[in-house]
């Protein structure tokens, strides 16, 4: 198998501190990526870029500037050089028409805040990884640049801001008027402003703080973590307290309480497997684990990689879809930790 260039220079790197150190941290670094694992990426790689538009977006369920977005955190998670690899171009022109459907005034990029969400992570991922001379190169008259990535992220995160403003909960929930918020909205909204954040961005203090505080007072003692409504638990889900403990952990918030008990709650419980969701669930199940607890984290992690061998069709996608697609491979991207999001 051929590993794309920035595998190799990682492990140059890595190969070089383990002759300055006694020890490189595994839960940093890594160690070797499971040929399994390989194997599901690269024919997952190959038929999203086999079935993306000419425009550079995909259609099927969910379509939208979050999947767009998934499908583009798919592609850079494995370490695929973004600026001269082989899936460059597929990159590419998703970030473009990523850029060109965003509102130039409202800085939305739709078609729901799930979507703006997700979408603004994924140009913050992107930010400083993608060179932005190649970005626009030969995407044509009819698609002259409109805005940079930071100018994007710049429009993105306003936007986050002025929805949360309007909301009476300090969340989100579907559309950038709603009054009402629910955990996994703010959850995709809030990891997309803690990724600006770490990209070097500028995100509001207050708006970061208002929504950690409202997945908090969602969250019960017992770990559960309720719907909508802003307070208490109400209730058994799994993605919803795999929401909470990630965004505690990137929000720096595992000193709290109540942190603890969603860790707990999901280190109990690594044999579930969703019924609906399902999707949903290993993406935030796998970056919760990590970023909570590690030795949990490569327990489950194991059993995945099994059960997506398994699962992936014989044309390398997950239920024939770009969403389901890009979610899967992305559950498994912390074997790879590129992604500056992934990182502890």
């Amino acid at each position: 198998m051929v590993y794309p260039i920035a595998r190799f220079l990682l492990i140059a790197l890595f190969a070089l501190a383990t002759r300055s150190v006694a020890q490189v941290p595994e839960i940093r670094y890594g160690g070797e990526v499971p040929p399994e694992v390989d194997l599901i990426y690269e024919r997952g790689l190959a038929w999203l870029a086999g079935n993306q538009r000419d425009e550079g977006n995909w259609q099927g369920g969910h379509a939208g500037g979050g999947v767009d977005g998934l499908c583009v955190m798919a592609f850079l998670a494995s370490g695929e050089d973004p600026n001269y690899g082989r899936y460059a171009e597929n990159v590419r022109r998703a970030l473009r028409y990523m850029i060109n459907q965003q509102d130039a005034e409202s800085g939305y990029l739709p078609s729901s805040m799930y979507h703006h969400g997700f979408a603004m992570l994924a140009l913050s991922e992107a930010y400083g990884a993608v060179d932005e001379a190649l970005l626009w190169s030969g995407a044509g008259k009819e698609q002259e640049k409109p805005r940079g990535l930071a100018e994007a992220l710049r429009l993105a995160i306003g936007c986050a801001a002025a929805a949360q403003k309007k909301n009476r909960l300090g969340g989100w929930r579907y559309t950038p008027d709603s009054s009402d918020a629910d955990t996994s909205v703010t959850g995709a909204v809030l990891m997309g402003l803690l990724a600006a954040r770490n990209a070097g961005l500028a995100v509001p203090d207050e708006t970061v703080s208002a929504a950690l505080e409202y997945m908090r007072r969602s969250t019960g003692r017992d770990g559960s973590v309720a719907y909508t409504g802003g307070f208490g638990g109400m209730g058994e889900s799994m993605n919803r307290s795999a929401i909470a403990t990630l965004v505690a952990a990137v929000g720096k918030q595992k000193d709290e309480s109540k942190f603890p008990a969603t860790l707990k709650h999901l280190t109990e419980r690594l044999d579930h497997r969703e019924s609906s969701y399902k999707e949903y669930f290993r993406y935030y199940m796998a970056q919760a684990l990590f970023q909570g607890d590690y030795e949990a984290w490569h327990k489950w992690n194991a059993g995945l990689v099994r059960q997506l061998s398994e699962e992936q069709a014989a044309d390398g996608s997950f239920d024939n879809g770009p969403y389901s697609t890009a979610m899967a491979l992305l559950a498994l991207g912390l074997n790879y930790r590129f992604l500056p999001i992934y990182e502890r």
